[in-house]
């Protein structure tokens, strides 16, 4: 007797499902993007007990005739890919043919479509067929899940609580939205509204209704192609970041997508912007030939491999460094939130009041590309940056300087401000191509442990080509006996000793131009005015014209803000001198 059998359909079923399958939102996730493939436009999503008890998936896309309706619950069945070829442009979301059939093998499925012509209705159990008949005949497709792993209780136990299921599916369709802002979504829990988009085709008006005004004011537009790729989205200024990396959307031909390479290109462009250990909101839309793309890696289909890596990353850090280069980015110190009633009724008939009003053609231009008029006296360097004027007034606690304008009244912490003006004259020096070498009186002797001295000899050619005098002096001993003319008189031997640290760290192996940045930022901190420190108001003058002169005057090297502000309005609304 043989020991190699061929499995029963619904056993190959359920081990697929293992795969395709790993929480309720993996069902949320196949059947929309089903409709998606259909051409919904209106796409209707309910759910009970977190997806746990029910997943109903409805749309007004072109549905199934009666053979179709039968095929798609048999394994590897698909009307997405025919031949070979069509693996290398598949412009679809699906196209395993691996779902639907998954899906019933685990739960208790119906489906109800029709293509306009004849309905029909199918009810399977545990991928086991007990109904087929005729159904109506509204155009679209509508399917039930119940029950979800009730055979498979192994699987089951592993299903997270009802409130993480359903934040798990939320933030899928709310990426599903952004992904697709043409198409209309609502969600429902329990009969109560969760996510409602209006399938506008707007993307700003999108990111509105997923993320409310306060996000959605503070969006910059980004849009920039070359021979290979289309970008088009929207980042977010540096004053709303989030602890993690979750709201950096990305979408690679309208997929939704999980690319390492791609968040670290959009995290790179936001350095010294922001600290290392918040992330920006970002919905990046890229375009490109689907040849150049492999999505065929994972049964989620979210996982893909891109050509032509490096062109991207260059092209995602350019476009964002010069869309928040050329934004003005002093923070509001009070943020407006709309008022609403506790009723929830009456909450979802204000927002959907206010997304209205608020996205009329005339307000969409007011709301969201209102420009300061520009000022004359000092003037930041790159024309294309807003101009600013400051006038300091005084300084609170020894660390920050009140300003004004009027316009209103700035706050800039004095320390951060002069970080940001010593790092960038840093980072200037160290990329000039010409370098100036200062003798020391008294050289500087440097010990190390042996492992440490050769990391410092790999890099002994490096030191002198930034203008550092350096020899050995002994066993594991160097000298420095010049340094270059930028470094801060009196902090001399402890700023080459810092260098030196960061040597021994090991940060220059990881990229030389990280490395000049981490000396420039390092030596920036040390070099600055700390805080309790009173300075003179003419002291205090001549830093805001620096700050002010600076490519990047909003943050210091490390990502916090240097200055923030609270405009005219906020403080005749503080005062009562305005009541709305």
């Amino acid at each position: 007797m043989t020991k190699i059998r061929v499995m029963d359909e619904t056993l190959a079923n359920k081990i697929a499902a293992g795969e395709v399958v790993e929480k309720c939102s993996s069902v949320v996730k196949e059947l929309c993007e089903n409709s998606i493939d259909a051409g919904a436009k209106v796409i209707l999503i309910h759910l009970e007990e977190g997806g746990k008890k029910l997943i109903e998936v409805s749309d007004d896309g072109c549905g199934m005739g009666r053979e179709d309706a039968v095929l798609a619950f048999q394994r590897h069945a698909t009307s997405k890919i025919y031949k070979d070829d069509d693996l290398f442009f598949i412009d679809t979301l699906g196209f395993r043919g691996e779902a639907l059939p998954s899906i019933a093998s685990v739960s208790k499925a119906e489906l109800k479509t029709s293509d306009g012509v004849i309905g029909t209705h199918i009810i399977i159990e545990g991928g086991k067929k007990v109904l087929t008949e005729d159904g109506d005949v509204r155009k679209g497709t509508s399917i039930k899940i119940t029950n979800l792993f009730y055979n498979t209780p192994a699987r089951l136990k592993y299903l997270r609580s009802e409130q993480s299921e359903l934040a798990s599916c939320v933030s899928f369709v709310e990426r599903l939205a952004l992904s697709h802002p043409e198409i209309s979504f609502t969600l429902n829990h329990d009969h109560h509204v969760v996510v409602k988009t209006s399938g506008s085709g707007n993307l700003l008006k999108t990111i509105h209704e997923i993320y409310g005004l306060q996000v959605s004011s503070k969006m910059i537009e980004i849009k920039a192609s070359n021979d290979d790729f289309d970008l088009y989205g929207y980042v977010c200024k540096p004053e709303i970041l989030k602890s993690n990396r979750n709201h950096m959307i990305v979408m690679v031909n309208d997929r939704i997508v999980k690319n390492y390479e791609i968040n670290k290109a959009i995290n790179d462009a936001y350095y010294t912007y922001k600290p290392d250990i918040k992330f920006p909101i970002v919905v990046l839309k890229i375009n490109t030939d689907p040849t150049l793309i492999d999505v065929n890696i994972h049964p989620t289909k979210q996982d893909i491999k891109l050509s032509k890596m490096d062109v991207l990353y260059e092209l995602i850090v350019k476009t964002i460094k010069d869309a928040l280069y050329k934004t003005l980015l002093v923070p509001d110190a009070l943020l407006r939130t709309p008022e609403v009633s506790s009723s929830p009724k009456e909450v979802i008939e204000n927002i959907v009041k206010e997304q209205e009003e608020a996205y009329t053609p005339t307000s969409v231009q007011t709301e969201f590309n209102l420009k300061e008029e520009p000022k004359e006296d000092i003037v930041i360097e790159n024309p294309e940056m807003k101009e600013l004027v400051l006038y300091p007034v005084g300084l609170a606690h020894g660390t920050y300087i009140i300003a004004e304008n009027e316009s209103g009244i700035y706050i800039i912490d004095q320390h951060a401000a002069q970080e940001r003006v010593n790092y960038e004259r840093n980072m200037k020096a160290l990329q000039a191509k010409e370098v100036h070498t200062t003798n020391l009186l008294f050289p500087i002797t440097i010990e190390l442990s042996g492992s440490e001295f050769l990391k410092v000899k790999n890099e002994e050619e490096h030191l002198k080509e930034l203008g550092f005098d350096i020899e050995e002096f002994g066993m594991n001993t160097f000298v420095i006996k010049g340094h270059p003319t930028w470094l801060r008189e009196g902090y001399e031997e402890e700023s080459i000793r810092r260098i030196i640290d960061l040597i021994v760290s090991g940060i220059s192996k990881v990229d030389p131009v990280k490395f000049n940045e981490s000396i420039a930022i390092t030596l920036a901190c040390k070099m600055s005015i700390k805080a309790n420190m009173h300075i003179s108001h003419e002291a205090q003058e001549e830093l805001l014209k620096e700050l002010c002169a600076c490519d990047n005057p909003y943050n210091c090297p490390h990502g916090r803000p240097t200055i923030i502000k609270f405009s005219n309005y906020d403080l005749e609304r503080m005062f009562k001198r305005v009541m709305n």
